[in-house]
């Protein structure tokens, strides 16, 4: 009696026969195995938010909004001997007074409903997955959102009080060169300078083709005798160029022009930074108008001739009700689960005079 040699085929669909060939052998004797699910390797690469640790931040346990005090600076007299520093010799410094309210906005949220069916049929667990993407999506909201602040605050025409600064704006810069980068870099630290801003906490956030532009060009930037080793070309870092600490922020031409969706969702919020400058739409909320900080939109031939943003932590303030949070429930009616990630916070200008906008073409303020 001749003996079968087929053995089971626990991954063939309807198994029976013998084994396919090596070249069908994926398609047919694989067929019931897992597949690997990419969205469990693209969270890995989690996104950024850049923006967040580069403001002051205060947090409130209750209430609608918080209080910043801005105050101005002292002056300083040689005296006279005899003369009575309460006198006439007006010694005493006048110094001015100011606050800053930051408002708390709407919670914002995002959320997603998961079948149980599905999460049943499904071989990987989708609840650390979907959790993750969420938060991901707030984080990339808020990152736009200051580096909009932050925009708004150098493009602010007023101070917070009398006798100060207003913000900076550099124009027709070159961004799109290793040398026109390191110019514009030490045309805002001398900006920081002449407007009294303290050197420590200062920073710059550029977009990854600017970042990496000083890296794969030979410059002051990287160059051992003049950087004191502050830049890796092999690490893919670079710390600082005139004092200004370099970060870099793929969602930095996010903030040109938004999506409609995002101006009408933003235009409900309880801030408005860009109330005190030229931009269209200042009462968009944080959705001002930023196109003319570049000349070119994505995939144009002018792709990497964009602006940046610079300046020291005191130009942006942040109020936070209720840190970034995310929670699920089941909802026996839908036989669903719901995800939900969520926060409750506010932005405003609090010191112009510590903000730099870097712009590409005359003026930002389209």
């Amino acid at each position: 009696m001749a003996l079968s040699n087929n053995p089971t085929i626990p991954g063939k669909v309807n198994g029976t026969g013998g084994r396919a060939l090596p070249a069908g052998a994926l398609s047919a004797d694989a067929a019931l195995f897992l597949k690997v699910f990419s969205g469990e390797i693209l969270t890995a690469f989690n996104e950024t938010n850049v923006a967040k640790d580069l403001i002051m931040t205060r947090t409130i346990s209750s209430g609608k909004s918080a209080q910043f005090p801005v105050t101005g600076n002292a002056e300083a007299k040689y005296h006279k001997a005899g003369d009575d520093l309460l006198g006439s010799g007006n010694y005493l410094s006048q110094i001015a007074h100011n606050e800053k309210v930051i408002n708390i906005d709407d919670m914002l949220v995002a959320s997603s409903l998961i079948p149980r069916i599905d999460e049943l049929k499904n071989h990987y667990d989708l609840r650390s997955i979907y959790s993750a993407e969420l938060g991901k999506a707030l984080a990339k909201r808020m990152d736009i959102q200051i580096l909009k602040t932050l925009f708004a605050a150098g493009l602010t025409s007023t101070a917070n009080f009398t006798g100060g600064n207003a913000g900076t704006e550099l124009l027709n810069a070159d961004t799109s060169t290793a040398a026109g980068l390191v110019t514009a870099l030490f045309n805002c630290a001398k900006a920081l300078d002449e407007k009294e801003v303290p050197s420590e906490d200062r920073f710059a956030i550029l977009t990854p083709f600017q970042y990496y532009k000083l890296l794969t060009t030979d410059s002051t930037a990287i160059n051992k005798d003049t950087s004191s080793g502050s830049a890796d070309a092999a690490k893919g870092s670079i710390v600082e160029v005139a004092g200004i600490k370099l970060y870099k922020s793929p969602h930095l031409r996010g903030v040109q022009v938004a999506v409609s969706g995002q101006n009408a969702d933003d235009a409900n919020v309880a801030n408005s930074p860009f109330a005190a400058t030229d931009v269209a739409n200042d009462d968009a909320g944080y959705n001002g108008d930023l196109a003319g900080i570049a000349n070119g939109g994505i995939g144009s031939s002018t792709e990497d001739d964009c602006g940046f943003v610079a300046g020291h932590s005191s130009a942006v303030g942040c109020v936070k009700l209720l840190d970034l949070a995310t929670e699920s429930e089941y909802l026996i009616e839908r036989q669903s689960t719901l995800f939900v990630a969520k926060y409750a916070m506010g932005l405003g200008v609090l010191r112009p005079e510590s903000a730099v906008v870097v712009n590409t073409t005359s003026s930002a303020a389209t």
